[in-house]
C-alpha cells in the first residue's frame, strides 16, 4: 500500500533534478584541472594504498583484462547502470514511497554537488589512464568493439573529448549506488528489493575497480560524501522543521479557522463566545445607560 500525498509535482521535480545534473555535469567539465597534476594525485593515491596494501584494483583489474566474460558485462554495468539505476530509485520513491522523497532527494542532490567540490580540489587521474608501467588495462578501450562506448572514455563514440576523464576523486558511481541500495534496503517491502540493495553497490564496487577507472580509495570517498550529505540533508530537513519556521504556515492557518471551545468541538457562526459576539443594538444601549 502507497502513500496517498504525493511529495510534489512530477514536473516541478523532474525541471530541479534536471537544473542540478545540468550544472554537476557543466562544473564537472569545467574542473578539469591541470593534467600533470591530476597524474600526480593518481600516483598518490596508488602508492599511499600500495603502503597500506589496499590496492585491490591491481588483481581485479588484471582479472577482468583477462576474462572478457567478466570485464565486457563489468563494462557494460559502468557505462549504462549508473544512468539507469538511480533515475528509476528517484521514481520508485516518488511513486511508492512518498513520504521519503524529498528527504532522499534532497540527499541525492547535497551528495552530488560535494562530488563536484571535490572533482575541483583534486583531479585525480584514474588507474587506467596511467603510465602502461603501473601494470593497469583500460577495459573501456580493450572490450570497446562491444560496447556503444569510445576508446577514450565510457561515453558514446566521438564524445569522449566532452567528458572529464580525471574527475575519479570521489567516486560517484559508488556513491550514487550506495544511495540506491540504503534506499532500497531501508523502504524495500519485497526480499529481493531488499538483496538487490546490498549487491548493486557491492557489484558497483568490484566493476569501478576492474574496469580500472576508479581506486579503491576513490571508492571510499565516494561512500564518505554520501555520509556527509546524509549529514548535511538532515540538518536542512530538521531546521525546515523547526516550530520557528512552522510558526507562519500554523498563524496562517489558525486565522481561517472557526473557534474552538472546551472539549475540541468546532462552533458555527452563531455559536461564538460571549467575549467574541458582536455587540447589538440593545447591548450598546444598556451600556449607555
Amino acid at each position: 500500500m502507497t502513500d496517498r500525498q504525493k511529495p510534489t509535482r512530477w514536473w516541478a521535480e523532474l525541471l530541479l533534478l534536471g537544473l542540478v545534473y545540468g550544472a554537476y555535469t557543466g562544473g564537472r567539465l569545467l574542473a578539469r584541472g591541470d593534467v600533470h597534476l591530476a597524474v600526480g594525485h593518481g600516483l598518490s593515491i596508488l602508492r599511499t594504498e600500495e603502503l597500506l596494501g589496499l590496492d585491490f584494483e591491481r588483481p581485479l583489474n588484471r582479472l577482468f583484462s583477462q576474462q572478457g566474460l567478466l570485464g565486457i558485462p563489468a563494462d557494460f554495468v559502468y557505462a549504462s547502470l549508473h544512468y539507469l539505476v538511480t533515475p528509476a530509485v528517484l521514481v520508485w520513491l516518488y511513486l511508492r514511497r512518498p513520504r521519503h522523497y524529498r528527504s532522499a532527494r534532497t540527499w541525492l542532490v547535497v551528495s552530488t554537488l560535494l562530488g563536484l567540490v571535490g572533482f575541483t580540489l583534486m583531479p585525480t587521474c584514474p588507474p587506467r589512464l596511467l603510465d602502461a608501467a603501473q601494470g593497469f588495462t583500460d577495459t573501456m578501450a580493450q572490450y570497446s568493439a562491444y560496447g556503444w562506448w569510445g576508446a577514450e572514455a565510457s561515453a558514446p563514440r566521438g564524445l569522449g573529448g566532452l567528458t572529464n576523464q580525471y574527475a575519479a576523486m570521489p567516486s560517484l558511481h559508488v556513491g550514487w549506488a550506495l544511495w540506491c541500495g540504503v534506499l532500497l534496503w531501508r523502504h524495500g517491502r519485497h526480499p529481493l528489493l531488499r538483496g538487490l540493495g546490498i549487491a548493486y553497490p557491492a557489484v558497483t564496487v568490484l566493476v569501478v575497480m576492474g574496469t580500472a577507472n576508479h581506486y579503491f580509495l576513490d571508492a571510499v570517498a565516494g561512500a564518505a560524501v554520501m555520509a556527509a550529505g546524509y549529514a548535511i540533508a538532515r540538518r536542512l530537513s530538521a531546521r525546515a522543521n523547526r516550530p520557528g519556521a512552522q510558526a507562519g504556515a500554523r498563524a496562517a492557518g489558525f486565522r481561517g479557522t472557526a473557534p474552538i471551545v472546551s472539549g475540541g468541538w468546532d462552533t458555527s457562526a452563531r455559536e461564538l463566545l460571549p467575549a467574541q459576539r458582536p455587540a447589538s443594538d440593545e447591548d450598546t444601549a444598556a451600556a449607555a445607560r
